[in-house]
């Protein structure tokens, strides 16, 4: 293993978007095992805290790969596109246009129900962008679009974020 590794060399994995998450977190497990400070308790405080840093270096990775959105992004920025999503705000008029309506939608629920349904659409949506994120990343290898479309699933991520507190806060 090398430090400076991407996450995919550091797992052993192939830079794909579609990753097996039980092949994840088994890998994982045999990762932190590998590189765990108790380890090298005999090794002395310089083998420890070389160990600690690879162990957050795994942690980090895996925090990284487990993530669609950030695996994703993290795909794009390997490939020198990256997401800019601070600089870089500019959405179709038609996901703008949904995102509004959404956003209108949840100000003007009443109900569970009307949130529930709410939801509903939005989880649809978020198949078919992570499904059209997959082709984009790991068939057509179009890293533009796929930086696009992570930004645009970042704000329905957030707006997921959303609708969820309203579940909640009803149910409170």
């Amino acid at each position: 293993m090398l430090f400076d590794s991407d996450d995919f060399a550091l797992f052993g994995l192939p830079r794909r978007f579609v990753l097996k998450r039980d092949e994840l977190d088994a890998l994982r497990r045999v990762l932190q095992a590998e590189v765990h400070p108790d380890r090298f308790a005999a090794g002395g405080a310089a083998a420890q805290r070389a160990a600690m840093q690879w162990a957050v270096r795994v942690n980090e990775a895996y925090e990284r790969l487990k993530d669609p959105l950030r695996r994703a992004g993290y795909l794009c920025e390997l490939n020198g596109v990256p997401i800019a999503a601070e600089d870089n705000t500019a959405m179709a008029p038609e996901f703008l246009m949904q995102q509004m309506a959404w956003r209108e939608a949840l100000d003007d629920a009443a109900s569970r129900e009307s949130i529930v349904k709410i939801a509903g659409e939005l989880d649809s949506h978020r198949r078919e962008a992570y499904a059209d994120l997959a082709v984009a990343l790991d068939h057509s290898a179009d890293f533009q679009s796929a930086a696009g479309q992570v930004r645009a699933l970042m704000f329905v991520e957030r707006f997921a974020d959303d609708v969820e507190q309203r579940l909640e806060a009803l149910e409170a």
